[in-house]
């Protein structure tokens, strides 16, 4: 459990596909919370980390079935705020003393409208401005009679408990996900509630920044870390975090396998050698990546023989630091949340992530990781905090087995060359037309066919090429951008011009799901 300064919300997880949202909604009002699933909060749990206040998570199951997930008594004796969220409510209702029935024709599922009753309440305030909230349900079991001490506030046409309150106790209970976009009001109603719980809102990057640094310290001492440094905004934000708190006992090591963008090793170790004085070696392994991707076209193959050569060179660098005994990694909050599924059971893999997973166990190393609290949107913040220019917090995405997965197929030096070219090309049309921000990842793929063209008075047989662009908060779920088709007539003119070698060129309009952002 994390142990922090600021006044702690407890968020309790019942397995919705949404609770991190809920999370992140409280963050962006500056209060901090942490998500745990409800087979691990204990009593002693609660009484450890003594919350201000608790979110009672939606989630799949029904109160109706055997050994069905709830919380335990204690935490409507702790006499603190206590928000119930879909399932939240049922089990809050159900544990004490209302009802809840089966679905049966009760169902909703989708965008729905709650209409107030004539009291209203501080909970409330800013809502029902036209006489109606839309909000966003989905649940089959229903409330069908409130615990004593509850009153109705708001009522839908399938869920006349929409939303109750037992204001003596400040326990509240709403049957739909504020959280989600669908729920247009929804931050009002966080804001509303964590007022009532008395926060004030300390959860701020600057003071994060230096608890953060007093933590590293504590843990490290005077001891040395070594740090694996991909370029990408997570781990710069981790390296320059750590160099502040602990300065030349921290060593970065860049692995340069080969497969980065045009220009990439060089940006990145200029600007933390010359910018940020931190110790790092560049170690350029791209012969032995390369090589050992020579006629491997399987992308699970790909991304083992990338991951486990990845570990091998990282240990080979950092056995040679006399006295190392931390390894420092980007681990973002949502990892740590994703690790630990309330129901402990695995997830379906879509696809391996490559990591340092299993260094620091192979190497007797212990782990720091100073970012472990954080949500992305929270790391750059983080980096501004820390002074990393805007252009390097604002990159896009970047996989770590780079253009690997952004060549399908084969890999050979020729298409990788091909596709340094393509790909500089169109992010520079995208900075050129302002559209960078817009964007949350944006690159190109090269395919493992050859096509037919035309080129002055000659017949060329070259690659065809896919530009890739997406829309996403969190990664989890996007959307194909927009674009014009002036600018995808432009951008793809200048790619078939300038990069020999391409002749064709695509855009990729799949969403995710049903796709994924990656080609491979």
């Amino acid at each position: 459990m994390t142990q922090t300064q600021h006044d702690r919300l407890l968020i309790i997880d019942f397995g919705s596909q949404v609770t991190q949202l809920i999370a992140r909604r409280l963050r962006e009002l500056n209060v901090y919370c942490e998500i745990h699933p409800f087979n691990l909060v204990t009593e002693a749990f609660l009484a450890e980390f003594a919350p201000k206040a608790v979110i009672l998570s939606g989630g799949p199951a029904s109160v109706f079935d055997e050994g069905a997930p709830r919380p335990p008594a204690k935490v409507f004796e702790l006499g603190v705020p206590v928000l119930g969220i879909c399932y939240g409510q049922q089990v809050m209702m159900h544990m004490l003393g209302g009802h809840v029935e089966r679905g049966h024709g009760t169902a909703e599922f989708g965008r729905a409208y709650v209409t107030p009753s004539e009291d209203r309440i501080d909970l409330l305030k800013g809502w029902f401005l036209d006489t109606r909230e839309q909000v966003w349900m989905s649940h089959g079991d229903h409330v069908s009679k409130i615990a004593p001490g509850f009153a109705v506030y708001g009522t839908s046409p399938n869920a006349p408990f929409a939303i109750t309150a037992d204001l003596e106790r400040r326990f509240y209970a709403v049957q739909f996900h504020p959280e989600v976009h669908h729920t247009p009001n929804g931050r009002t109603l966080y804001e509303n509630f964590v007022r009532d719980a008395g926060f004030t809102g300390d959860w701020t990057m600057e003071a994060y920044r230096e608890e953060a640094i007093r933590k590293i310290r504590e843990q490290v001492g005077d001891k040395k870390v070594i740090c694996a440094l991909s370029g990408g905004v997570d781990s710069s934000v981790a390296a320059i975090l750590l160099h502040e708190a602990i300065g030349d006992q921290l060593t970065c090591v860049f692995v340069d396998h080969g497969l980065l963008r045009l220009n990439e090793a060089t940006e990145v170790v200029t600007m933390f050698r010359e910018h940020y004085n931190l110790p790092l070696i560049h170690a350029d392994e791209s012969e032995l990546f390369l090589g050992k991707l020579d006629g491997v076209s399987d992308p699970e193959t790909k991304r083992k023989i990338i991951g486990g050569l990845f570990i091998d060179v990282f240990q080979k660098y950092a056995n040679g630091i006399e006295g190392a005994e931390f390894l420092a990694q980007g681990t973002l909050y949502p990892d740590v949340i994703e690790s630990v599924s309330f129901s402990g059971g695995p997830s379906v893999t879509i696809k391996s992530h490559h990591n340092v997973g299993g260094l620091p166990e192979k190497m007797g190393l212990k782990l720091v990781e100073p970012l472990r609290e954080l949500f992305k949107d929270e790391v750059r913040a983080l980096g501004r905090e820390l002074g990393l220019p805007d252009s390097f917090i604002g990159r896009h995405p970047f996989p770590g087995p780079g253009l690997a997965i952004r060549c399908p197929g084969e890999i050979t030096r020729e298409k990788l060359e091909i596709l340094r070219k393509a790909d500089a090309v169109y992010i520079d049309q995208i900075r050129k037309h302002g559209l960078y921000d817009e964007i949350w990842q944006a690159f190109v793929a090269i395919l493992p066919v050859r096509t037919v063209g035309v080129m002055g008075d000659g017949r060329t047989y070259d690659f065809a090429c896919a530009l890739r662009a997406v829309t996403s908060v969190d990664g989890m779920t996007a959307d194909y951008y927009p674009f014009s088709h002036d600018f995808l007539g432009e951008t793809a003119t200048r790619i078939i011009n300038e990069v020999k070698g391409i002749n064709r060129v695509t855009y990729d309009v799949t969403s995710k799901p049903p796709g994924t952002i990656e080609w491979e």
